[in-house]
């Protein structure tokens, strides 16, 4: 495929108004505006968001105007995309901004924040925070009711008798309104924001009379559909360092290889199939899940980085027998502190080394460091669980 059209179908899910028209705006020429919006509920971003940082780039790539939005607006509202029940805790603008303090550094692993066709950083708050009433009341002007609540996931409450939140329910007004703010010709977002980024063409389209496409990609899952992100607990930063990254890529299930090759790295297409296939044809995961780890680790970090990654893991997992499957505990309790998680798995002796060991900050879940000896963890299927260097461990909820 030629880039324009690898732009439009790896990694997509759907095209809106539809792929033809797109393609079309593409091969005239015109250059457009597009973004994507990033929700700083937490402080790093994750492989999660690979596919739209990739596709991005891809974007930048051809020559075309990228932005980089920080939803510190819309975070005050509450994205309830994904969420079975309203959450607990609202975030103000100061808490959401001192998330997102670092996102910058972390996707310029992917897209470029500096030279001739540099990505614009932009946050949602700066616009969001000075709508006045009457500027409110004409955005909702634009929507009934009906049509807000054949969202699925507000029906998916309502026939479980859970509360929908106000402030939640707003939210596809408030991400629709960062259209027409950024006078952008391209959304891009994952599929589970799909009804947001169609709130926005709507409003573009009755407030400023022109076309607004809508992009959205594929949520990174294995094979049985679980997704890979942080509200599933199997969280794998864009930070984590390189011999944690190359670790917790190899432990991934084997059944989101082909997912993971084809929507968060550039290998060809024509090579994706060959390992499809192989893998099909019964050859062994942990080939294929090393080129994987390998690729990603050098992606985020440097070729150095990635070749020493795999070495620690042969040294560390292969050599000692484990074939690079990390020790499986299964769990029973809902949640634990993190002194008891860490004896339940008998990766310390004592409750008092896990405190010891919390406080130096050797404990991650998920590739983050925990460092309050206090803390409890939910516990998850597919949580990884590192102490020190050499220690590792995934929990199976039972």
């Amino acid at each position: 495929m030629d880039p324009i059209e690898e732009t439009l179908r790896r990694g997509v899910d759907k095209i809106y108004p539809t792929r033809e028209a797109l393609e079309k705006v593409l091969r005239s020429g015109q250059k457009i505006r597009l973004f994507q919006g990033f929700d700083p509920s937490g402080i790093q971003l994750h492989i999660g968001h690979l596919v739209g940082l990739l596709k991005l780039s891809q974007f930048q790539k051809l020559g075309h105007h990228v932005i980089f939005l920080i939803g510190d607006g819309t975070g005050q509202a509450g994205d309830p995309s994904g969420k079975l029940r309203t959450r607990d805790k609202f975030l103000s603008l100061q808490e959401l901004r001192e998330n997102a303090r670092d996102y910058i550094l972390q996707a310029a692993k992917v897209i470029s924040f500096e030279g001739e066709n540099k990505a614009e950083i932009l946050y949602n708050g700066d616009w969001l925070n000075k709508l006045t009433l009457i500027d409110i009341l004409e955005i909702a002007g634009h929507f009934t009711l009906q049509q807000l609540e054949e969202r699925d996931l507000y029906a998916d409450r309502k026939r479980r008798g859970e509360d929908i939140n106000m402030r939640e329910f707003m939210y596809p007004l408030l991400q629709g309104y960062d259209s027409v703010a950024m006078k952008v010709d391209l959304e891009i977002g994952g599929s589970d924001q799909m009804f947001n980024m169609l709130a926005g063409r709507k409003l573009v389209r009755e407030m400023q009379n022109r076309e607004k496409f809508v992009l959205t990609t594929p949520l990174l899952t294995d094979a049985s559909g679980k997704k890979i992100g942080k509200t599933e607990g199997n969280v794998i930063a864009l930070t984590s360092k390189p011999n944690d990254l190359y670790c917790l890529i190899m432990n991934l299930p084997d059944s989101a290889i082909i997912n993971c090759f084809y929507f968060i790295t550039d290998l060809p297409l024509s090579h994706v199939k060959q390992i499809e296939n192989a893998l099909k044809n019964g050859e062994n995961p942990m080939i294929y899940k090393k080129q994987l780890a390998l690729r990603l680790t050098k992606m985020l970090n440097s070729e150095k980085d990635a070749e020493n990654a795999e070495k620690y893991f042969e040294s560390v997992f292969q050599k000692s027998g484990q074939e690079g499957n990390l020790a499986e505990f299964q769990i029973r309790e809902e949640s634990l502190t993190l002194a008891d998680l860490l004896i339940k798995l008998n990766m310390v002796k004592s409750k008092s080394e896990a405190k010891r060991l919390i406080r130096e900050g050797a404990v991650d879940i998920d590739g983050v460091t925990v460092m309050d000896e206090n803390s409890r963890i939910s516990i998850k299927t597919g949580q990884t669980v590192r102490v020190g260097k050499h220690k590792f461990a995934r929990i199976k909820k039972s």
